[in-house]
């Protein structure tokens, strides 16, 4: 049974992430500095699964308090990196906060990664290293544009320096670009939870279906895409999970390699528009969304989608779950959220 270390366990993409692990037999390690998630989780895991993961609740920008994870679990085979500060718009007002949280903590796992000589390592990218992609849909080969927030830009230097420190022979990796993640478990034990007013799309229509919002604001109603408001490509959360597994996969089977890396688009391969997605939401509800057109918000990119092709032939994967799956299941979460919420 392979121990695998998980950053941010317990997260939202994380913990899903951990049960799809759990249920095809690894042995699991979470670490986690609790500021955006819960303790709580690690319950809703095991009742999941049967089986609950060894937790550490760890700072990763003190290096001392991450190696005491490694000191403790020497046998760990393969870490999943998600950890990371991780909201568009903030970053914008807060650059030095994304910047030193998500590199020094990127930087310090990858020190204890080489101490300890363990090689493969999962990194949690995201489409925004695309910046605003002269054509469409992308691809891995797509060129890279400045990034249009500080968050993106942690994520383009992210894949820089593991681009460069698997050129060293120090270790494996594979980076996951994955584009926006939605919807829940399918237990609805486990999902996206946002605090405030909520910064993601789907939180913020289901928030509002139930009542908990007076009116969804989009952002934006003048770009130059059909109907005026951002296209993404929207992926359920569980689809995404499952593309970590494939990717553990594919870097045991390299391991004994030196300097081996590679990149995978996880979507769709489909664009939708926030108007798409909130009339997506009524037709899988019957609830319709109160909106309102608002200017647009620093940081967001006009359009990106995926071409998929390779991770679906490289690494096997491909996408189970449709787009009115998504929204029942965020719906069906938002639900027992209120019902059970997050201690």
């Amino acid at each position: 049974m392979s121990k695998i270390l998980v950053t941010g366990g317990t997260g939202y993409i994380g913990s899903h992430t951990v049960v799809e692990l759990l249920e095809a037999g690894y042995d699991v390690v979470i670490i986690d500095n609790l500021s955006n998630s819960s303790r709580d989780v690690l319950n809703r895991i095991e009742k999941i699964t049967g089986k609950r993961p060894a937790f550490f609740r760890t700072e990763m920008c003190n290096y001392d308090e991450l190696e005491h994870v490694f000191i403790k679990h020497p046998d760990i085979d393969a870490v999943i990196h998600f950890a990371a500060v991780l909201q568009v718009f903030e970053s914008v007002t807060e650059p030095l906060k994304y910047f030193e949280n998500n590199l020094y903590s990127q930087i310090n796992l990858m020190k204890c990664m080489r101490k300890f000589g363990i090689k493969p390592l999962v990194f949690s990218s995201s489409c925004t290293v695309y910046g605003n992609p002269e054509t469409l849909p992308v691809t891995e080969a797509t060129p890279i544009q400045k990034a249009a927030s500080p968050y993106g830009n942690t994520k383009q230097m992210g894949e820089e320096i593991i681009e460069f420190t698997t050129k060293a022979g120090h270790i494996n990796a594979i980076s996951l670009r994955y584009f926006n993640p939605v919807g829940a478990h399918k237990s609805a034990l486990i999902g996206e939870v946002q605090h405030g007013i909520p910064h993601h799309l789907i939180p913020y229509i289901t928030e509002t279906a139930l009542g908990k919002r007076e009116a969804l604001n989009i952002f934006g109603s003048d770009y130059n895409t059909p109907d005026g408001t951002c296209v993404r490509d929207y992926i359920h959360v569980s689809d995404v999970a499952r593309a970590h597994i494939k990717a553990v996969e594919r870097l045991f089977k390299v391991n004994k390699e030196q300097g081996w890396y590679d990149v995978f688009n996880i979507g769709t391969g489909e664009g939708y528009s926030v108007l798409n997605m909130v009339n997506a939401f009524a037709e899988a509800t019957g609830i319709k969304i109160n909106y309102k057109l608002v200017p647009r918000r620093g940081g967001d990119v006009e359009a990106v989608y995926a071409d998929t092709t390779k991770a679906n032939e490289q690494l096997e994967w491909e996408t189970v779950y449709t787009l009115p799956d998504m929204m029942r299941s965020a719906w069906v979460w938002e639900q027992s959220l209120k019902a059970n919420p997050i201690k």
